[in-house]
């Protein structure tokens, strides 16, 4: 009896790390001193001595069940994408540059292809936000996992200067919330969209013309990494005064946790135009709007206020990041929540 025959497969695990170098060494930024294959990740903080009061923001978070879409399309090249943005969209919510990432891939079996096809994506987000990969692990569960199944999580930390945390705190009546588009579900919500969509090979592949490419291949898109958009926005002297990542818990959830005390938003739903995937996704499943808005990010992936004389500004910052801006409320004096009319 040896660690192979009881589930292990040490040189699988040898050939993935093997594999997966090209990808992990394009993320890599001049303050990383450390390589792949040591037991930590290290990371000079000498680049951001001249701030004044430079500050760590954290952040971790996984996929959740939108891999079990991953596992049936047979697709893991971008899964990795959707890990890292729901790490880094939320430290860049308070204003952070996103620094470095470790992942955490726990596996039935160690496919060495399939864990680099994972990795790639990793990389993937890892380039589009500026954080480097120093760092992961991939584990073998033999018995506690199915052999063709996993799952995925990572861990980003970013920098900020204190005085710049984005924290709300000066919020007033007037402001304006601009929302950034999404590019469909992202990562949440995904538990009922299997209940509403049979999660069969077939029905992933099938064609509606209104989502102008397959069930699959929509419900599988990438979650948006809306670092840059941010960066751009600070890089054009614009304050952000508040930021909100739209993901579990939808707009009556998470634009609230962008608030202080005594001011409240007003979401116009009218101001954009929501994606055919979520109409489909309610009409299919018979599901309440409410409860759409409650679960969903309804084509706004993350939403930030600004002061009223930046609201041009802004949505050209964001233009310039590629991004596409929608001009979608106001923030009044009132008890602390949302209001969508």
């Amino acid at each position: 009896m040896d660690y192979k025959n009881a589930g292990v497969d040490i040189e699988a695990g040898y050939k993935s790390v093997e594999l997966m170098k090209k990808h992990v060494q394009d993320t890599m930024r001049s303050e990383v001193l450390s390589g792949l294959g040591g037991f930590s990740g290290a990371f000079s903080m000498k680049a951001f001595q001249n701030m004044e009061h430079p500050t760590l923001v954290s952040g971790t978070d996984g996929v959740g069940t939108k891999l079990k879409l991953a596992f049936l399309m047979d697709k893991h090249d971008t899964i990795g994408i959707d890990c890292v943005a729901m790490c880094v969209n939320d430290i860049a919510c308070a204003g952070a540059e996103p620094l470095f990432f470790l992942d955490y891939i726990a596996c039935g079996k160690n496919y060495p292809e399939k864990i680099v096809a994972i990795v790639s994506g990793v990389a993937e987000g890892c380039k589009q936000s500026g954080a480097a990969l120093i760092g992961g692990e991939t584990a073998e569960h033999p018995g506690l996992m199915p052999e063709d199944e996993y799952d995925l999580a990572g861990f980003a930390v970013g920098i900020v200067d204190e005085k710049e945390i984005i924290s709300g705190n000066d919020i007033n009546e007037n402001d304006v919330i601009i929302g950034m588009a999404s590019s469909g579900v992202h990562s949440n919500g995904f538990s009922l969209v299997r209940k509403v969509f049979p999660m069969e090979k077939k029905a992933l592949e099938t064609y509606y013309e209104e989502l102008g490419t397959t069930l699959g291949e929509a419900l599988l898109a990438p979650t948006k990494i809306y670092v840059k958009a941010l960066k751009q926005l600070k890089e054009s002297g614009i304050r952000v005064k508040g930021c909100s990542h739209i993901t579990g818990g939808g707009f009556y959830e998470n634009i609230p946790r962008m608030l202080p005390e005594g001011k409240h938003a007003v979401i116009e739903k009218d101001s954009y135009k929501v994606p055919p995937i979520f109409e489909l996704l309610a009409k299919k499943g018979q599901i309440e709007e409410q409860m759409m808005y409650n679960t969903y990010n309804m084509g706004l992936g993350m939403v930030f206020v600004v002061a009223a004389q930046d609201a041009d500004a802004a949505m050209e910052a964001v233009r310039a990041a590629n991004e596409t801006p929608y001009l979608v409320g106001k923030i009044k004096n009132g008890e602390k929540g949302v209001t969508l009319c």
